[in-house]
């Protein structure tokens, strides 16, 4: 039985790079970057945790990926995969992989798609710890991998401090919002942007005052449902910006509740929910 297989069975792909990212930690805070230099063994060590042997195909027909070259901000990278394919229940992205090599948790995130929403971009906001290769790899429903990647200029974003007073970023914890067009119909890829108010620490950020590191305390997982079906749901980590961003396209094809559950490292959860109809303000 192979190392990821035997991972999986003992709790899912998370256990992989969160044990994977545990090492990591303990390396960035002992050594520093040093480790940051060797892009294709560290590549190798992110794939091989993951997949396993499986091949990874080039996923420039499948997927578009947009990042700046040079980020103005370490701590708010914008990101965008676009699907360069027509997905149908038959043929679609099972999931979606965002990897940051040189992060000390690379795993950014994993999106889950069940095949019935179908979608066409994908946008977040990341941090960058170093130089660094960005990857999307993305699994089809037959189970074969593409991938396509960008190199980003950026250092100290897993690090940087929060911009918000933390009185203030406590109050407004957990507060979840929608962002959808002003009119659209039923039938129609609905462009929707989720909104989260969380601080998503990484845990290598340093307080001033009381000179220690602040403890990691981030979201780790989220799930969209609409009229209770599966819309997608996302296991994500540190290497998401703090109040994540995630902009998503899905088609309520009748009137209903698009709803979201959020669940973060300290065990709490958070929802909301929103009705649509025709032409709703969102």
């Amino acid at each position: 039985m192979s190392a990821v297989t035997t991972m999986k069975q003992n709790g899912g792909i998370r256990n992989i790079w969160l044990t994977f990212a545990t090492i990591t930690l303990c390396m960035c805070l002992a050594t520093g970057n040093a480790w940051a230099n060797d892009d294709g063994n560290r590549w190798f060590q992110i794939k091989t945790s993951l997949f396993g042997d499986k091949s990874i195909l080039s996923g420039e027909e499948v997927l578009g990926l947009e990042s700046p070259a040079r980020a103005m901000d370490a701590a708010i990278v914008p990101i965008a995969i676009d699907s360069k394919i027509e997905q149908t229940p038959d043929h679609y992205i099972k999931s979606l992989y965002l990897v940051i090599d040189n992060n000390p948790s690379p795993v950014a995130a994993v999106f889950h798609f069940p095949g019935k929403h179908s979608w066409e971009t994908l946008s977040t906001r990341v941090r960058i710890n170093a130089y660094t290769d960005l990857r999307a790899i993305a699994e089809l429903s037959d189970g074969k991998l593409y991938m396509v990647n960008n190199y980003v200029k950026a250092s100290g974003g897993c690090s940087a401090p929060s911009l918000k007073d933390p009185a203030a970023a406590a109050a407004q914890l957990g507060k979840i919002k929608f962002r959808l067009p002003e009119e659209y119909s039923h039938g129609d890829l609905v462009a929707t942007q989720l909104l989260i108010k969380h601080p998503n620490n990484s845990g290598l950020q340093f307080d001033q005052v009381s000179r220690f590191y602040i403890p990691a305390d981030f979201i780790r997982t989220i799930e969209v449902t609409y009229n209770g079906e599966e819309v997608f749901t996302a296991d994500t980590d540190i290497s998401i910006s703090e109040d994540p961003s995630i902009r998503f396209g899905f088609t309520p094809e009748e009137t209903g509740v698009l709803e979201v559950h959020v669940k973060d490292s300290k065990g709490r959860s958070f929802s909301h929910s929103i009705d649509l109809t025709e032409n709703s303000k969102g």
